[in-house]
């Protein structure tokens, strides 16, 4: 399963329900695997022992939302959030 690191402030917006979308630059790296699924797991940093939450998504491309993190103008690919599953380490569910 392809697993996507993020900076700690966006996985927990993330996980609070806050942040609806994550953003990845337009590469062929992406575009070879983000269009092969629909679910990836999301982990705050590198590390493997890092909190780490599974995520559903629709994606599409197009400019994401400053708040977010996304560059003013910058077209990227969106992972539009539809579920939270598997929410591990301190970190609850909110379905």
């Amino acid at each position: 399963m392809l697993t996507l690191p993020i900076k700690k402030k966006w996985f927990d917006m993330i996980v609070s329900g806050e942040k609806k979308e994550e953003y990845r630059t337009i590469s062929n790296y992406y575009r070879q695997r983000l269009n092969i699924t629909k679910r990836c797991i999301l982990r705050n940093g590198y590390s493997r022992d890092r909190p780490k939450i599974g995520i559903d998504f629709e994606l599409s491309v197009g400019c994401g939302k400053k708040e977010w993190g996304a560059v003013k103008d910058e077209i990227y690919f969106i992972l539009k959030i539809i579920d939270i599953w598997n929410v591990v380490d301190k970190y609850k569910t909110k379905q």
